[in-house]
């Protein structure tokens, strides 16, 4: 295991970082280490936030969801004038 020493923090970057430590209620070390962990996504599949919802429709589901928003391929001739 290595430890790293940064220097150079600037203070609104210290500041927030306290924050986001009182919010997680961890100490400051574990904090940075999963939020670096995080942005690099070591140790975690890189997500959107979309992947509980890939593969869920089915083909009647995609045909409705269809059918559901034709109307927003229509161009209003009147709004567009």
């Amino acid at each position: 295991m290595r430890n790293l020493t940064i220097r150079g923090v600037p203070e609104d970057l210290g500041e927030a970082l306290q924050r986001e430590r009182t919010r997680r209620g961890r100490s400051l070390n574990q904090t940075v280490l999963d939020l670096l962990r995080q942005r690099l996504a070591i140790g975690t599949t890189p997500s959107n936030g979309l992947a509980s919802l890939s593969g869920t429709w089915s083909d009647a589901d995609l045909r409705a969801f269809e059918r559901s928003t034709e109307l927003f391929e229509t161009v209003d001739e009147e709004v567009w004038r």
